[in-house]
Parts: structure tokens; sequence; C-alpha cells
């Protein structure tokens, strides 16, 4: 979607439109996009009736429906280019929900009577696509935020985002110059912020001794789908959470021949002491 022109609606008076949409000039500015010794610029900025909610995942989506059956209007951005897309894009294949389907329904929306007490993976992500279309949950895809701050003097949020095409995002990190070339960017102006981007968005690779002389293939959590291409193989998996625990189970199935790091005691469910 292209950045419309300023806009401030009545609530915000119009004295201070200009001297707000001046402080869009820095906004939204990389390392990328524009060196030290280049001219300022002005970047479109948008004024947002309602909330402006960062995140499509479950929360972000919840949040959106229940103001949009109280009539409050929002906007919905979202970094990648679907809904739940950390379930989608992050998850292994053996994923169920680790809580009873009755604790993690999303508000006005009941899973349906055929799912199991703990849904797969699978069956969550096409509940969240339902739960969008039921709402018309129509977010900003491929939008991601770069700065955001309370402007106290005016009670209202500029956030700067960075708009890509979808076969942009990949460039990136790959290519600067043509991954700007190929951005937008622009403020939004709004007076509630609603931060729903989750608490595993973004994966966190410790360095620890010996790792650039380790000859073997590291990776993150985040990106295993399941065990098939380690099976004999000895395999460190590194915290006994939900997922560590998990993907030491699915290597086992698969015939790997996994072991577990962890730094302190293994905490069992109550339940599962009792049984």
């Amino acid at each position: 979607m292209a950045p419309a022109s300023f806009l401030l609606r009545e609530e915000v008076p119009c004295s201070t439109a200009a001297r707000i949409s001046d402080m869009s000039d820095d906004h939204g500015v990389d390392s990328c996009s524009r060196s030290a010794a280049s001219p300022r610029r002005r970047f479109p900025s948008r004024w947002v009736d309602g909330p402006l909610i960062v995140g499509a995942g479950p929360s972000g989506m919840a949040t959106a429906a229940c103001l949009r059956v109280k009539g409050v209007p929002c906007t919905i951005i979202e970094r990648n280019d679907q809904v739940g897309s950390l379930w989608k894009r992050k998850t292994y294949d053996r994923l169920h929900l680790h809580l009873p389907k009755r604790f993690c329904q999303l508000p006005m929306f009941p899973f349906p009577d055929s799912y199991p007490t703990y849904p797969t993976r699978d069956q969550f992500v096409s509940y969240l696509d339902d739960y969008a279309e039921r709402f018309d949950i129509k977010p900003e895809f491929n939008t991601a935020v770069s700065k955001a701050e309370f402007l106290a003097e005016f009670g209202i949020w500029a956030v700067s985002v960075v708009a890509r095409p979808a076969a942009a995002m990949d460039e990136l990190d790959r290519s600067c110059p043509r991954a700007a070339a190929a951005t937008q960017q622009y403020v939004f102006f709004a007076r509630w912020l609603v931060v729903a981007t989750g608490e595993n968005a973004e994966a966190f690779m410790p360095s620890f001794q010996g790792h650039e002389d380790y000859k073997g293939n590291i990776m993150h959590g985040s990106l295993y789908r399941n065990g098939k291409d380690f099976c004999a193989k000895k395999v460190l998996v590194v915290g006994c959470g939900n997922t560590g625990m998990e993907v030491a189970l699915d290597l086992a199935n698969y015939g790997a021949l996994p072991s577990l790091c962890i730094r302190d005691r293994v905490k069992l469910p109550v339940q599962l002491l009792a049984s």
C-alpha cells in the first residue's frame, strides 16, 4: 500500500500539524538510505484512526478483533507477508499446543469441536487464518518498524516503518543498496501503540569458546523442522524448555543420538509426577 499524504484529524490542532510533520524528517532513516553528507528529506506520513498494532500474530489479531467489535478503528502492520508468520515459518513439524485448546483460543472464536485437546501446528495455523477472515483483519504486510517514539508534547506516537515488496525482503541483509531501492519509508502517527511482536520473534544465538573452530552444524531451534537429516548422528540440544525437550524427542524418534545440555535442574510438571 502506498503511503498516503500526511493528514491530521481534528483531534490534533492544525497549528501543530506542521511541527509534527517536520518530525518525520529523520524518522525511518538508516545507514543504507542516507549518508551523513546527503541532504535531509521528509518521509511521507500517515495519521492512524485509533490504535496502531504492530504484529499480526495471535495477540495482534486478538487485539484488532476486540477493537473491531467495539467499533474502534485500528491499523495493524506486519513485517512478514502473512498472519501468524512465526507459527508458519519457525516451528518444527511435530509441534502441538502445549496447553489444552480451551486456554489457547482467541477471543470470540472457539476452536472447532473436531480439534483434539492439543491441536497440531497445522491446525492452529488454519485456525489463525480463519480468525483473520472471520473478523476481516487485513494487515499491511511487509512493513517493519525501525523506530517508535512517544511525542509527549502532542500525546501521540511517531512510528517509523520500512515497507518492502515481498521479493525484496530477503535482499535486505545481502545487498543494502538493492533492498533500499525497493523500499518505501514513512511514519505513522497514532495516539495509541500496541506492540504485539511476540517473545520469540528474534532468534538469539550465544557465542561460546571454540564456536569459530567447530566444524559441525550449529543451528537455532527456530530453524529445526524434523530429525530426518540427523539419523545415527550425535546431536547436542542446548536447553530443556518446551522446544529443547521436543526437539530431543523428535531426534530420537528419527534415529539420532541426542544429548541435552541443561543449565539448571530438570523441572517436570506436577501432573506427570502424579501419574
